[in-house]
């Protein structure tokens, strides 16, 4: 366990009185650990760090598993007389200041995309635990639910569950289906815009004679808003007074933002965390239930996720549908056998496959990431890190894409800012 958390944290962590913490030690006595990703100067951050101080106070005194959780601050602060002050009002300790690497490791590993965040994690393992820690300390104070694992979506999702019409079902509805988890809000702009694409993916899906049905988690600031928006839906929905069930589903996904659809496969297992580009994607839903491709197209609707952490990227010199196939077969053996070692390893992917021809969009991420011109280029590209790996070669074999890949993963590269 204390060797894993060496490799996941370093060596040595600080506390607010400048003293270095031993993880090796530490390590020794820990199930869980609390990684609290956020910055001095935000606002959000600073006003979820006293309920943190506070939940972390009533822990350590009264749970009987006090000795077995540790909080570890990962700051994203530019500025060290910042980043001191801010430690000064923590109990538990931070990565230092200075190992900026190890931080943006983290960042990328556990897919965060907001501040503040807080990921509980497995000690011996490093798999999350819990990938919204902001609900637990909202709505498990005293900590009596640690350790905050998941539990299956029936259990979760159990109780009374709305149609537009008023009248109420319960998740014998939603056996034997496909399920989609919407969480979603009336006053959030690309929500309404993802609601409209929905109503048809929907009944499309619907009229396939395929057996799915979604239920929508509402994110609404009020019972009148909630009503409003969920009038237009012919889908079911948590009860907006239902608002511990609602958290509990944000939770087991470990949602940081919405629009968000969330798909699950008859089980209740999850299928694809990226709902919202996958119906976007596919208007006429041919690839429903969407499970997740090796090697994607980079498009318009699916670049966000190249903010989600590192992405391959082949650029290629391709005009016309169809022209990008042999890319995509090119890198595909060695995206599916990332894909399948972490899923066996019941991790997520550490690099995400695009393959890009010559279009606006394409155009528009050479810019921003000051790429040359070249095509066929291989690049890895880590926007949160505003760092990027080109191999500029000219002939791009099976052989060097994956020599790239697992040079990548081993950090044996050396990045270039973007």
């Amino acid at each position: 366990m204390s060797e894993f958390l060496v490799n996941l944290l370093g060596e040595r962590l600080v506390n607010s009185e400048k003293a270095e913490v031993d993880v090796q030690a530490l390590g020794s006595k820990l199930s869980l650990v609390g990684l609290y990703f956020g910055c001095s100067l935000n606002g959000p951050c600073k006003q979820f760090n006293a309920s943190l101080c506070e939940f972390y106070s009533k822990f350590k005194k009264s749970s009987e598993h006090k000795d077995t959780l540790e909080i570890v601050f990962v700051s994203s602060d530019q500025d060290q007389k910042h980043w001191q002050d801010f430690l000064q009002e923590m109990q538990w300790p931070a990565l230092p200041f200075k190992d900026r690497h190890k931080k943006m490791k983290l960042w990328n590993k556990y897919k965060v995309t907001s501040i503040p965040s807080l990921v509980f994690v497995d000690a011996a393992t490093g798999k999350v635990v819990c990938q919204n820690g902001l609900l637990v300390v909202r709505d498990d104070p005293k900590g009596l639910e640690f350790p905050w694992g998941p539990k299956p979506f029936a259990e979760v999702v159990a109780g009374p569950l709305l149609r537009n019409n008023r009248q109420t079902t319960d998740i014998s509805s939603l056996e034997g289906h496909y399920v989609g988890v919407y969480f979603s809000a009336h006053w959030c702009p690309p929500c309404r815009s993802l609601t409209r694409v929905l109503l048809e993916s929907y009944r499309t899906v619907k009229e396939s004679g395929q057996h799915f049905e979604m239920v929508f988690v509402s994110a609404d600031r009020s019972e009148e808003s909630f009503q409003q928006y969920f009038s237009e839906m012919p889908w079911l929905a948590v009860p907006y007074s239902d608002e511990a069930r609602r958290s509990r589903l944000n939770r087991l996904f470990g949602i940081q933002g919405i629009p968000t659809l969330i798909l699950l496969d008859a089980e209740g297992h999850m299928i694809t965390r990226q709902g919202r580009v996958e119906v976007l994607n596919d208007p006429e839903c041919r690839l429903f239930p969407w499970h997740p491709r090796p090697v994607l197209e980079l498009s318009e609707s699916n670049a966000v996720q190249l903010h989600e952490g590192p992405c391959l990227v082949l650029f290629v010199d391709a005009e016309e549908v169809g022209e990008l196939e042999p890319a995509k077969e090119l890198i595909q053996p060695i995206a599916e056998k990332i894909m399948a070692k972490y899923k066996a390893k019941e991790e997520e992917t550490p690099l995400l496959f695009f393959v890009a021809g010559e279009d606006d969009m394409s155009d528009s991420l050479r810019d921003y990431t000051n790429l040359p011109e070249a095509a066929p280029l291989l690049t890895i590209l880590d926007m949160s890190a505003r760092a990027k790996y080109v191999k500029d070669v000219e002939e791009i074999t099976p052989a060097v894409v994956e020599t790239f890949v697992q040079d990548f993963l081993a950090e044996k590269l050396k990045p270039e800012p973007i």
